[in-house]
Order: structure tokens, then sequence, then C-alpha cells
């Protein structure tokens, strides 16, 4: 690989772990300072956690009809996501707030799909499709520093000094990128002209976007509450941040490893171990509330939920690769609405039984539902010449 190819990717890396780790899932650790400072209540929580996954789905979703100046069009989105970083630290009203987090979000999934998009068809273009799993690992990489950081700021400048600081190593990451692709032409999308050939809603596909789905509904209970949920056991609370620093790690080597676990056997098996091992560590909290079980969870969180977001987004790009960009919005879509829903019906869950167990539940029970629609699609579709491509070795 050479100097113009590693600045492609590493621009990427950069740009996802501002929309993603830092911009979107900072506000996991943040969040039990913010409660306990602010007197924010768990509903209070979860609808500032709706609110940055509505701006997400309106994002994700529009990000599929961006066929010019994608490259433009996606800086000016890091603009404002980075710009919406530094005001949650500058500005105290719940309302305000609420808009700041879905602006956040709404940038966060033009970020995604189009950087996504970008990467994932430069590396196609230069024969380099196995790398595209480095890509990825900005997500864990994000998270990881948010998970460092935040308790850093947080006990010298409280919550606000969080947000301040994260906004200043996306400024930093921000203009790196900037550097890095400054050589970097993004043609423009022609629209393929419909066809039976590339209908995606056929075959494997649905079963796969469904579960998907699904997987954003359950995941991100986790993914918000995690933090929340150990401080709030008083005898595990010195592991809160550690358990966000772990998942962050375990996020970062995640995508290279799943890429070539596909390389090796089918992409519907390394997806179905991800579902089990995704399961197994939501409801590893619910049966043992000690250290290792929470930590252990953290881990297999940031480990499974990158790996199926790379191993979602390759293998669909793979039956489709000339419909990049809608593939990856549609799939991103569904997992957004997922998002959605997903803390709201925690919250209301938390409020109703008063204990962090009945979400995980919740959690868990989803996911299994999304691995088992999965499996079914599988063999339900497996004749299907548009699905034989799904046991292809990526």
């Amino acid at each position: 690989m050479n100097r113009q190819h590693f600045s492609i990717i590493l621009g990427g890396i950069l740009f996802l772990a501002v929309a993603m780790g830092i911009s979107r899932f900072a506000f996991t650790p943040i969040l039990p300072f913010m409660r306990v400072d602010e007197n924010l209540s768990f509903t209070q929580g979860g609808w500032l956690a709706s609110s940055n996954y509505i701006g997400y789905f309106i994002g994700a979703l529009g990000a599929g009809f961006v066929n010019r100046s994608k490259k433009n069009f996606l800086l000016l989105n890091v603009f404002i996501n980075v710009f919406s970083i530094l005001l949650m630290g500058l500005i105290e009203s719940y309302l305000i707030w609420i808009l700041l987090r879905f602006i956040a979000g709404l940038t966060s999934g033009f970020i995604f799909v189009l950087t996504s998009s970008i990467v994932m068809d430069y590396l196609a273009a230069n024969l380099l499709t196995r790398w595209s799993g480095y890509l990825f690992s900005g997500v864990g990489f994000g998270i990881a520093l948010s998970g460092l950081f935040v308790p850093f700021f947080e006990a010298s400048f409280n919550w606000q000094g969080s947000w301040l600081g994260l906004g200043a190593l996306s400024v930093l990451f921000l203009a790196t990128t900037i550097f890095l692709w400054r050589h970097l032409n993004v043609k423009n999308h022609i629209k393929e002209p419909k066809s039976a050939d590339n209908n995606i809603w056929r075959g494997f596909m649905p079963w796969l976007i469904i579960a998907y789905g699904l997987e954003g509904l359950g995941y991100i209970i986790t993914g918000t509450f995690l933090v929340d949920i150990i401080y709030n056991i008083e005898s595990l609370r010195a592991y809160a941040g550690y358990s966000w620093v772990l998942a962050g790690l375990a996020a970062i080597p995640s995508a290279p490893i799943w890429m070539k676990c596909m390389s090796r056997f089918s992409t519907v098996s390394m997806m179905s171990l991800a579902y089990s091992m995704q399961i197994i560590g939501i409801l590893l909290p619910v049966l043992s509330q000690s250290a290792w079980s929470v930590l252990l969870s953290a881990m297999s969180f940031g480990f499974t939920f990158v790996g199926l977001v790379t191993m979602s987004t390759a293998y669909a790009r793979q039956l489709f690769p000339k419909q990049s960009n809608y593939i990856v919005s549609i799939l991103t879509t569904f997992y957004a609405i997922g998002q959605i829903i997903g803390p709201v019906i925690a919250s209301r869950l938390e409020t109703h039984f008063r204990t962090f167990k009945a979400p995980l539940l919740f959690a868990g029970g989803t996911v299994t539902l999304a691995l088992v629609l999965l499996l079914v699609g599988y063999f339900y579709s497996r004749k299907s010449p548009v699905h034989l491509a799904a046991d292809i070795k990526y």
C-alpha cells in the first residue's frame, strides 16, 4: 500500500472517529455526569439519545440521494458536526441540547454513509477491498478516545469540559483529514437504471436489512446506557469509565479481524457468531453484577457491534458494487430506525420495572430475534442466485 492509499484510509478513520466515536458515542460516558450535575432523569437522557438517532436516521436516508459533490458535502457536514460538539459544552439548556443532539445525529448519518461510500469505492477501484475493515476501526478508535479523555476532562472542567475537549480533538482530526484528502477526487455518481439485477429487495438482502435494523434496536440500549448502568451500581462505580475504554479498545481491531474471518468462512456464519457473542455480552450484567461481567460485557459490545456494521456493509456492497451510496444508506437507515426506538423503550422499561435488567433483557431478546431472522432468511433464500453470493468468501 502506497502513501496515497494510506492517507485515504486514515482520513476515513478520523472522520468516523469524529462522527461516530466522539459526536455520537461520547454521550454515553458523559451522560452519568450530566444526569448528576443537571439532575436529568433516565427518561430525559433517553430523549436526548433518541433525538440524536432521529437526526441520524434522516441523515443516513438523505445520504443515499447525494450523487454530486460528495466530498464537499461531506466536509460541510463534518464542520457542522464538530461545531455541535463544541456548543454542547457552551450551552446549558435542555431544549437546545435536544436540538444539538439532533444536528449531531443528522450530520453523523451523512458522514458515516458518505465516508464509507467514498473510501470503499476508492479501495475497490484500486483493488484494495481487503483493507476496508480498517476504515471502520475509526468507530472504536473514537469510542476509546472518548472513554479515556472524558474522565480526565470531567475531573478538571466538569462535563462541559468533556464536550469542549473532545470538540478540540475533533477540530484536529478534521484539519488532518482535509490535508490527507487534498488530492482525492470523487467522481459524481451516475444513477443506474432500475432492473432485476440491481433490485436490492429480493433474495437474502431484505432479511439482512431487517436483521440489521433489529440489531440497531438491540445494541443501542447497551451503547447508550452501559456506562450509566454501571455508574449507578455503587459497588461497580469505579469501573464505569474503564468499561467504555474497553468497549472502544475492543472495537478498534474488530473490523479487520471480522473481515479476515469473512475471507476464510462464509459471511452468514461469521455474522451469526457475532450476533451470538453480542447476545451473551448484553445479558452478562443481568446474570452477574460483578466487575468481570460488566467489563466483559463492554468488550463484547465493542467487538461485535463494529464487526456487524463492517460485515453487513461490506457484504451489501459486494452484492451491489455500483450502488454503494444507496445500499449503505438503506442499511444505515433501518439501523437508525431501531436506534430511535431503543432508548425510548429502554427508559420506559427502566421506569416501569425500576431495574436496569428489564431494558437489557429486551435488548438481548431483540438481538436474538435478529439472529433468528438472519438464519431463517439464509435457509429460505439459499436457492436464489442472489443469495448464493452471500456464501462467497470476502
